[in-house]
């Protein structure tokens, strides 16, 4: 009995030590470096809240900030529409483009016009009154309004006369559509190759891609926007006590707040702490000083406090710290469970040799 109450002793003495050693370390908060930003600022290009420039105040939930002007980077996915552009001098028409034919002769009382498809044939249909189906593939627009006039003449149109223009070309409609930014910066065209556009504003953007196209078309105007905001995110670190951390992956919106990013995952996780919590900011690597916001859960959510509901910044991370209790137990936890295991065997082989050498134990049967 006594030599179990030492070693009770023992293991409780460890228990505080560690406790002890714990809660001065790893379970504190990290001290606030106070490199701050106004809250009436609007975030240039560029703008980071560790400049020193900036004090007093951090954008928080009642006076937050705008984000600076988007910047495209992988893996977000762009949608290009083309708005306008003028067939290159030449160009050759193709199964599925979209022609205007108008056709006109004396004495008509109702003039032939419409929007007509050119077919996977390479043919277009007029009615049997302008002589059926005339083949256009590969013609150009000149070429395909003699064609036209030609077979309406020989079906018996005195004197027809045909305008064509072409309306939508197959090609130039594969530019239409969303495109992911690829690892390397560049955005697929289809036939009309790749262009770089990482690190670009959507303005800077619609300007290469019209610089691009206008290699091999005249004048084209398009429009560009995300569809998908990828490359933009923050993280939410959820520390298991001692048992690994959780991080979960968030797209930024530009307004987002602390108690928002935890409402996101469903709050708080059973063993997280109310009273650790933080934001960690990026800061340049050479600057030397980490950006820490220390989070009191309790008055956000209790008091509706903004002091420490800080508005979220791409890159931010919101770490919540595990329980001290939790993490002690757990910490000790693992310190005695190899004793636990080796106490355990040591106890279950004395047990079978004690069984083994007086059989008795098990009803007195010595056979």
């Amino acid at each position: 009995m006594r030599a179990s109450g030492r070693l009770a002793g023992r293991f409780l003495l460890f228990a505080v030590a560690a406790c002890a050693g714990l809660s001065s370390g790893c379970l504190s908060v990290p001290s606030v470096e106070t490199s701050y930003a106004d809250p009436t600022l609007h975030m240039d290009a560029g703008t980071s809240f560790a400049d020193p420039r900036y004090n007093d105040t951090l954008p928080r939930e009642l006076a937050k900030v705008t984000m600076p002007e988007y910047m495209i980077e992988p893996p977000d996915i762009l949608r290009i529409e083309l708005l306008r552009v003028i067939p290159p001098l030449g160009y050759k028409i193709e199964s599925s483009d979209i022609l205007f034919l108008q056709i006109t002769y004396p004495g008509q009382t109702e003039p032939f016009a419409g929007e007509i498809l050119v077919g996977p044939d390479g043919r277009i249909n007029m009615g049997s009154t302008y002589g059926g189906v005339v083949k256009v593939s590969g013609m150009t627009v000149e070429e395909t309004r003699d064609a036209v006039e030609k077979q309406a003449a020989a079906a018996g149109v005195k004197t027809p006369r045909a305008q064509v223009s072409l309306i939508q070309s197959r090609s130039l409609a594969q530019v239409r559509g969303e495109y992911l930014v690829r690892p390397d910066g560049t955005v697929g065209l289809g036939t009309y190759g790749s262009v770089r556009l990482v690190g670009l504003t959507l303005t800077q953007a619609r300007a290469a891609i019209e610089k691009h196209l206008s290699q091999k078309l005249t004048a084209p105007e398009v429009a560009v926007d995300v569809a998908a905001y990828n490359s933009k995110i923050y993280y939410v670190v959820y520390d298991g006590g001692g048992r690994g951390q959780q991080v979960v992956r968030l797209p930024i919106t530009g307004n987002d707040t602390v108690l928002d990013a935890v409402a996101q995952l469903n709050g708080l996780s059973p063993v997280s702490s109310q009273h650790h919590i933080w934001v960690a900011r990026p800061t340049p690597a050479q600057g030397g000083n980490d950006l820490i916001l220390p989070v009191d859960w309790n008055s956000i959510t209790q008091s509706a406090s903004t002091a420490t509901n800080y508005q979220l910044m791409p890159g931010d991370r919101l770490f919540v710290k595990a329980n001290t209790l939790v993490a002690v137990d757990n910490w000790v936890a693992m310190i005695i469970s190899p004793f636990e295991r080796v106490f355990g065997v040591t106890l279950l082989g004395q047990t079978t040799f004690q069984t083994l050498r007086n059989p008795s134990i098990l009803g007195g049967n010595n056979n």
